[in-house]
């Protein structure tokens, strides 16, 4: 099984931004573990900042892969075209946050792109996207 987690803008600074909402330990390394505990599968990463590499890397994995678990961070709440991405292609998509997206500034209680999604996941922590895996392996 075939499946990629897409982060978006400063997700690449987990660990070292604002620890008292994200935590204090690194994507890289969250990876790392989620990989271990899932042998079996081939787990991808991929993370960028820039609203258009997002987009080509949707499209390039979105008719292969057997899932995209999406954090696309701030661009949840902007990106009309990760949405229409999202919208353009077969493979299931989560969408997922780290922090409870409806308890922070009224901005982030809008997304774009969850009426594209399979599903949505928020507030967990890291622990989000574990959630989001399980639920391709159910």
């Amino acid at each position: 099984m075939n499946i990629i987690i897409i982060n978006g803008p400063n997700l690449n600074l987990l660990g070292k931004r604002e620890t008292n909402i994200y935590g204090d330990l690194s994507f890289q390394e969250f990876f790392e573990q989620l990989s271990e505990k899932h042998p079996s599968l081939n787990l991808e990463y991929y993370q960028s900042n820039i609203e258009g590499e997002l987009i080509s890397k949707l499209q390039e994995v979105g008719f292969t892969y057997d899932g995209i678990i999406l954090n696309a961070a701030a661009y949840t709440h902007t990106s009309v075209g990760i949405a229409d991405a999202v919208a353009g292609i077969t493979t299931p998509v989560i969408e997922v946050h780290i922090s409870n997206t409806y308890s922070r500034e009224s901005f982030r209680h809008v997304s774009y792109l969850a009426p594209n999604a399979k599903g949505v996941i928020v507030g967990f922590g890291l622990q989000s996207y574990e959630l989001a895996l399980q639920s391709f392996l159910s």
